[in-house]
């Protein structure tokens, strides 16, 4: 994505000035991580060719320093896979999406998702793509899917499957389809009383379901639905993973094992047509999984095993594995890069305000400052000249910023993994 109007350009600053990377600012400033734009191409095209053969592509985690250009990384391969038509999800960890709680994450998930060149609801989209287009190849083959036992999902998916074909976008029951996609609950009298006016009541059996088994299986669902509807697959972008280090133990031991099963890590629960990124903080494996004090590589398996939960630790060693052992780096600019990167700058400044910066010399390196720092400080010293006509000087201090990981309670929100869906009798 390239911009050039005055008002994307305008945009462009504003985030940089701010420090929070938007589309204007990545379009503009492109990557320079080719290694991982690189790995993530190839995931993209291997996605394309083996998804629908029930096979995943392993998901690829992130790592740098605070300041360092991940979130700008994951719009950067948003653009990507939206250019190469794939719908994309962006999720930030935080108090109100855990990832240890597979319904309250798939919600946020879904719900920040985004079609190629549409705006609105992404499911929206793919329901009203299924309802008007002749059933193509792919949506055949996710009903033959669906409709086999062997698939074991619950029946409320292959029901809402088969009555997307037969309704309108405007039609309120639509709506309650969409909504059931999405991770909230459709009543089953509703449900029930849909299929036995096009005759199907009695195909399909609809019982009452954990919450979390049905968000599981809308992981295993969704993916192929939007290839069904003609799009690529699923990508799903997830930023601040580190901020598991400050959930208890049990539940960074469930987070690890969550992170592993969205990567594809977790035999027999492969999760076909959906590429993942994750990024985390640089460091995390030395201060949460090696550290004395919280040596998760050791003490969560543990607390798991005495739990009886054998089968959780087994994915949580998968998740952390991942963090220790397969996390890429961020490369860090080269002088040649950050000149280029002022030039970019420069020229975007100059549209949006119609007035040429003078030129400035990045060469010289401040130490740990990060490349965030070093934009502020450019922009700065542009409008103190534009508006004042002071020439003036930003001094950056060098700062270590340490990630914290002290345990917060207040993360500790109630669970829905184990509630029974509210609407399923």
């Amino acid at each position: 994505m390239n911009i050039d109007s005055p008002v994307e350009c305008r945009r462009a600053i504003e985030a940089l000035r701010a420090g929070v990377p938007n589309r204007d600012a990545v379009g503009a400033l492109r990557c320079e991580q080719p290694a991982i734009e690189q790995v993530f191409r190839d995931r993209l095209r291997e996605s394309k060719e083996h998804g629908t053969q029930g096979k995943q592509m392993p998901g690829i985690l992130v790592r740098g320093g605070f300041g360092t250009g991940k979130s700008h990384l994951l719009e950067y391969l948003q653009d990507i896979a939206l250019g190469d038509k794939f719908i994309c999800s962006k999720v930030v960890i935080s108090k109100e999406t855990p990832l240890h709680d597979p319904v309250k994450f798939y919600r946020s998930a879904i719900h920040s998702a985004v079609a190629p060149g549409r705006t609105g609801s992404a499911l929206g989209e793919i329901a009203m793509a299924l309802g008007l287009n002749p059933p193509s190849s792919a949506y055949n083959d996710l009903l033959r899917w669906v409709h086999n036992p062997e698939c074991k999902l619950d029946h409320r998916f292959a029901a809402t499957l088969f009555l997307v074909k037969h309704l309108t976008k405007a039609d309120e029951d639509m709506d309650r389809i969409i909504r059931f996609w999405s991770g909230e609950a459709i009543r089953a009298s509703d449900l029930k009383k849909l299929l036995k006016a096009y005759g199907e009541r009695s195909t399909y059996s609809i019982r009452p379901v954990n919450q979390k088994d049905l968000a599981i299986q809308r992981l295993q669902f969704l993916p192929r639905l939007m290839v069904a509807a003609g799009y690529a697959g699923w990508v799903l972008l997830v930023d601040e993973v580190e901020l598991i280090g400050r959930y208890s133990r049990l539940q960074r031991g469930k987070s690890y094992a969550e992170l592993a099963r969205w990567a594809g890590k977790v035999p027999n629960q492969q999760l076909p047509c959906l590429t993942t990124v994750f990024a985390i903080t640089e460091g995390f494996e030395n201060e949460v999984l090696e550290a004395t004090a919280k040596n998760d590589l050791e003490y969560v398996p543990a607390l798991l095993e005495s739990k009886a939960l054998e089968e959780l630790a087994t994915h949580a060693k998968r998740g952390m594995k991942l963090i220790q052992k397969d996390a890429l780096s961020l490369k860090m600019p080269s002088d040649e890069a950050v000149r280029r990167t002022v030039e970019k700058v420069r020229d975007i400044y100059t549209k949006a305000y119609a007035w040429e910066p003078p030129p400035l010399e990045p060469g010289r390196r401040y130490g740990s400052t990060v490349m965030r720092e070093q934009l502020k400080s450019w922009i700065n010293q542009w409008d103190l000249r534009r508006l004042y006509d002071y020439e003036g000087k930003t001094v950056i201090h060098d700062a270590e910023t340490k990630t914290d990981y002290t345990e917060d309670s207040d993360l500790e929100h109630p669970t829905e993994e184990n509630s029974l869906d509210p609407a399923s009798a």
